[in-house]
């Protein structure tokens, strides 16, 4: 069994899609209880465990930080020793947050790790629970998540294409979009290479080709057919509560060199999220 913490976020609702998987809601697993968690994996004695569940709230994080430290560290950390116990491996997907957006470059895996918000800094402890617990584990960083479902980027922007013909959008935050239902893929094909006894570590996985917030709104509206002229702006500009890193850039070479796993294409990815949106509409 794959026992899965999420149940109605993006990539959760993207695991039950493709896989044969048991998912877990707050109704069975609140993430604020620790000790829940583990005693549910405890109970259930999966084959593998996926936490595809966070507190991923980014502003509302920097005044909920130590609601935030439970949902995304202490549960976590809960959820390794419970796996360790049963020597089961567990897939957590993390954050590029927990670097501190500085550069050009791609981030690897061994750079070194400088959250600059409240949501990073839990993401990271998070990282680092699993590590100390000593489970056989797979930590996935990812970035710019969307899908057709749920709340992000691409949903909002066109909600505001219904009643906006001009949006001023941030230009200088550069990253990669990341289909969620790519990272359910790739969560169920790490999964099976665990259980097939690969060694794990951390990796990441985002889209490509980079781009930042403005060209990605105006790719949206292309695919759509919406007609809104989009006007690049600095992130000083649109102030919020919790410092965006202008670098979300990830280097997926490692991922793609130990399973064969490539970088997502979100522009087709786009695509076939924007025909499930039309669909559904």
């Amino acid at each position: 069994m794959i026992l899965v913490f999420g149940k109605t976020g993006q990539v959760a609702t993207e695991l039950q899609r493709q896989g044969d998987v048991t998912t877990l809601g707050r109704d069975t697993a609140d993430l604020s209880d620790p000790q829940a968690c583990a005693a549910v994996i405890a109970d259930l004695k999966p084959s593998v465990v996926i936490n595809a569940a966070a507190y991923t709230a980014v502003d509302k994080a920097e005044e909920e930080e130590a609601l935030a430290q439970r949902i995304n560290a202490a549960s976590p950390g809960a959820m390794a020793g419970a796996c360790v116990q049963l020597d089961v491996p567990l897939l957590h997907v993390s954050t590029d947050y927990v670097f501190d957006g500085s550069g050009t470059q791609a981030w690897r895996e061994t750079d070194p790790v400088s959250p600059q918000n409240a949501y990073g800094r839990t993401k990271l402890a998070g990282e680092e629970a699993i590590r100390a617990s000593g489970a056989r584990h797979i930590i996935l960083r990812t970035a710019w998540v969307f899908s057709a479902h749920g709340t992000n980027f691409v949903k909002t922007m066109l909600r505001l294409s219904e009643t906006r013909d001009a949006l001023r959008v941030v230009e200088d935050q550069i990253g990669g979009p990341t289909p969620a239902a790519d990272i359910a893929a790739t969560l169920l094909t790490l999964a099976d290479a665990m259980r097939g006894g690969a060694e794990g570590g951390t990796y990441h996985y985002a889209g490509e080709p980079h781009t930042n917030w403005a060209e990605f709104a105006r790719a949206i509206f292309a695919q759509a057919g919406r007609d809104v002229a989009v006007t690049g702006i600095p992130s000083a500009e649109y102030p919020t509560p919790a410092t965006r890193p202008l670098n979300s850039r990830l280097d997926c070479a490692k991922l793609a060199s130990d399973f064969g796993i490539t970088p997502a294409d979100w522009q087709g990815g786009l695509s076939r999220v924007l025909k499930e949106v039309s669909s559904e509409a």
